[in-house]
């Protein structure tokens, strides 16, 4: 038995939950994954899954024996990379977790041409804006927008983002527009409760305040909210890649504009307890590239606008 190759079956099987789904994709007879993961298994005299003709689970051994495989493996790879990394072709398989929104809008056309490029790399991509845990949940990659980092996380920024106040022109036109965002306790907000959105931040005179509001319809879609301030429901607090489409549109405005917001985070986190393997390294390199570009891209599209709307 090749121990190495046995332990790549058996990530590969726990990962996609199928001896037959990972025999395809090796190009292998569905026999031979079954015998290496037995051979595995008497080889460790333990039980790792659970077979039955629908499903197929680990044991609590199984889950234990792979989260240290995963960390075998990395160190594997690590290792071959060191010595001949700019030789090396990005393959394997890397778990990446996504905000929804960000990642559909910003990130999926990215992490597509990512996958033309590289085709010897398997993308698992898991968009949702749960703050998942890497090491008990296999994630090689979890791409998260934040102000704050919590002190155990291993990051690396690759983009900012920033918040803005929207509003329709019909709500402005209905109860005014705030001049100060002590004003907003006044109006009818849409709160965010992924962020537990009782306070606003905004800056005063250079240092970051919070302001009360009331919100009488609240979500953990950003998008779902800002339809909302598009209909004249109230103002709602987004950040610019969710905005944008409603702003180019003309469905809302931006207010409070003299009082920005403090800057968000594009971070990509990664597992404390193993190296970076070569093929993440590529993949953090070409989301922070490119994310770059866009927000060159965008930073002109707004000076343009500045001046044509100097113009009128």
């Amino acid at each position: 038995m090749d121990r190495l190759e046995a332990m790549h079956l058996f990530v590969r099987v726990a990962e996609l939950g199928s001896f037959s789904a990972v025999a395809q994709q090796r190009n292998l007879a569905r026999s031979v994954i079954t015998r290496q993961i037995a051979a595995l298994e008497t080889h460790l005299g333990v039980k790792l899954m659970v077979r039955s003709t629908r499903r197929l689970s680990l044991t609590s051994a199984g889950n234990a024996y792979l989260e240290k495989c995963r960390v075998i493996l990395n160190l594997v790879e690590v290792a071959e990379a060191g010595v001949a990394e700019d030789r090396l072709t990005p393959r394997g398989s890397i778990r990446i977790s996504v905000p929804l929104s960000f990642g559909l809008q910003r990130l999926a056309p990215h992490l597509l041409n990512f996958s033309q490029r590289f085709p010897e790399v398997i993308l698992n991509m898991d968009f949702t804006d749960r703050r998942v845990n890497l090491i008990e949940e296999g994630i090689d990659l979890s791409i998260r927008i934040t102000s704050r980092l919590e002190g155990s996380d291993v990051a690396r920024k690759i983009g900012t983002s920033r918040l803005l106040a929207l509003a329709s022109p019909e709500y402005l036109a209905r109860h005014g527009r705030p001049q100060h965002p002590a004003e907003l306790i006044h109006h009818e907000c849409l709160g965010y409760t992924g962020l537990g959105q009782q306070n606003w931040g905004f800056q005063i005179d250079g240092q970051l305040e919070q302001f009360a509001i009331r919100s009488r319809i609240n979500a953990n879609n950003g998008e779902l909210l800002t339809e909302a301030a598009a209909r004249g429901m109230g103002i709602t607090l987004q950040p610019d890649f969710i905005a944008a489409p409603f702003l180019r549109d003309g469905k809302v405005v931006t207010i409070l504009n003299e009082f920005p917001t403090a800057e968000l985070g594009i971070y990509a986190l990664l597992p404390s307890n193993r190296q970076v393997p070569h093929r993440v390294r590529v993949l953090m390199d070409y989301l922070a590239e490119n994310l770059a570009s866009d927000a060159l891209a965008k930073s002109d599209i707004k000076i343009v606008k500045k001046k044509n709307s100097a113009k009128s």
